[in-house]
């Protein structure tokens, strides 16, 4: 059962809701995406875009990597960031790029930069 698990895991992010932001990654990683409602609806439509921000729902995602041999792990919560994909998945993906392959995000400060105490 376990096995079935990871491979779903796995799949998540070849070819499931988390795909778009693990293209192209230079390794295999597995997750799961989530959402957290803030607010009941109370049978009515959600529409983020005619909620306060701060209604909107919470993004999750969980995730480790190299899916064959762990090295990291990681859980990212955004809150009201809409669902995990959008906003949470991507966050990771750039964990891991900086972790696995020493790979910054774009615009961050290199360690050079930061002034110390």
């Amino acid at each position: 059962n376990v096995e079935v698990i990871k491979r779903a895991l796995v799949g998540v992010n070849i070819g499931g809701t988390s795909a778009r932001a693990f293209a192209g990654a230079g390794y295999t990683s597995a997750g799961k995406t989530g959402t957290a409602q803030v607010f009941s609806l109370r049978g009515a439509e959600y529409k983020a875009s005619r909620l306060k921000q701060e209604l909107r729902d919470h993004a999750l995602f969980i995730a480790y990597a190299p899916a064959e041999q762990p090295k990291i792990a990681v859980a990212v919560l955004v809150e009201n960031g809409g669902f995990g994909a959008q906003s949470a998945a991507p966050i990771a993906r750039m964990v891991f790029d900086y972790y696995l392959l020493g790979k910054l995000p774009k615009g961050a400060a290199k360690e050079d930069d930061v002034e110390g105490d």
